[in-house]
């Protein structure tokens, strides 16, 4: 393990798309969506497009101040907007229906079984964009792990990478930033961990680069396999 490593104590681990395989769980719902609506809209290139709005539903409201709207709020306006974006007509109550698809996420297969060996050398902690009652949810009943500590984003009142998030979670857990490492899929996810002193590790799980920035990753793997391989070799 290299020196930058050697002071970890707690891994603070990104829920969405990191520890719970979205794409995999939402496809499907995606695909019946488009099916009734008789769209020839490719359900890949939906996804990939509800996933970017998204993180700019996200970063606007952070942005603008106006008070915490919440995960599940933001992907809902993200989903709107790009139905409108693909000339897809639906109802409050369809998008209402369709957002329940959210309640049934998956987590990726490797993460408990890794879960279970980074465990015997770190505290692990749940860092998420989620509010705190659907996090709840996901973690007991979806990922069915018990985590040292589940924060949610709500405690800062700003959406990650918000420097607030990273240094409340540190001050939760009693450490400091430099003792905490932030595991991510989502790059800008370790890049704001990186800027408030945390180290980080990328879980390159899709194809997309890392940003073009001095905070670079101490890790980057492919998965959590790879990821407990390294940190507790």
């Amino acid at each position: 393990m290299s020196h930058s490593l050697s002071r970890i104590k707690a891994l603070t681990f990104d829920v969405f798309g990191t520890v719970l395989d979205l794409e995999g769980s939402l496809i499907p719902f995606i695909e019946e969506f488009l099916k009734v609506k008789e769209s020839q809209v490719s359900p890949d290139r939906l996804w990939e497009q509800w996933r970017a709005r998204q993180r700019l539903e996200q970063f606007q409201d952070t942005l603008m101040m106006l008070g915490h709207s919440g995960y599940l709020e933001t992907a809902r306006r993200a989903f709107v907007y790009t139905l409108r974006l693909a000339g897809i007509s639906a109802s409050d109550d369809e998008v209402k229906d369709f957002m329940q698809a959210w309640q049934g996420l998956s987590p990726f297969p490797e993460v408990v079984p890794a879960l279970k060996e980074l465990k015997t050398r770190y505290k692990l902690v749940a860092l998420s964009n989620g509010d705190a009652p659907f996090l709840d949810h996901l973690v007991k009943n979806c990922i069915r792990w018990d985590f040292d500590d589940v924060i949610s984003v709500d405690v800062a009142g700003a959406f990650k990478p918000h420097p607030a998030v990273y240094r409340r979670a540190a001050r939760i857990l009693g450490l400091e930033v430099g003792e905490c490492l932030m595991v991510s899929a989502n790059s800008f996810d370790v890049v704001g961990a990186r800027a408030c002193g945390y180290r980080g590790a990328y879980v390159k799980r899709s194809d997309l680069p890392y940003e073009d920035t001095p905070y670079q990753p101490d890790v980057t793997v492919n998965d959590f396999t790879e990821l407990a391989n390294v940190l507790c070799s």
